[in-house]
């Protein structure tokens, strides 16, 4: 049986759901990294960025060579940075907004002191 289209969707947000695989993904979108490399940015245990690459491996949204023994991490498409960059956008609008909510709460009312 298909999944919809929705379902889909939904699946591939929750992948991103997690502030690690967040920063996995800003780090590809420089470049290429090694483990060894994303570790200290990523700030998570060894096990746990091997179990975050694995997700991201399996979800289609990073790809994996080898040189030898060493392993090299990258986005299987710009638009995965592309992705993040709407985010942010979007994030400043919204945190804008609430900016502008914000401030307009600290003004006082009209008729009150």
């Amino acid at each position: 049986m298909d999944k919809p289209l929705y379902q889909v969707k939904a699946e591939f947000f929750k992948n991103l759901g997690h502030p690690a695989r967040i920063r996995i993904l800003e780090l590809l979108s420089e470049r290429e990294h090694s483990p060894g490399e994303m570790l200290p940015e990523v700030g998570v245990e060894p096990t746990n960025l091997s179990q975050h690459l694995a997700v991201l491996r399996r979800s289609g949204l990073i790809t994996f060579r080898k040189e030898g023994s060493a392993v090299y991490y990258s986005l299987v498409s710009p638009q995965v940075a592309e992705l993040l960059t709407v985010a942010r956008r979007i994030l400043t609008e919204v945190i804008s907004g609430q900016a502008e909510l914000l401030a307009d709460l600290r003004e006082p009312a009209p008729n009150q002191p």
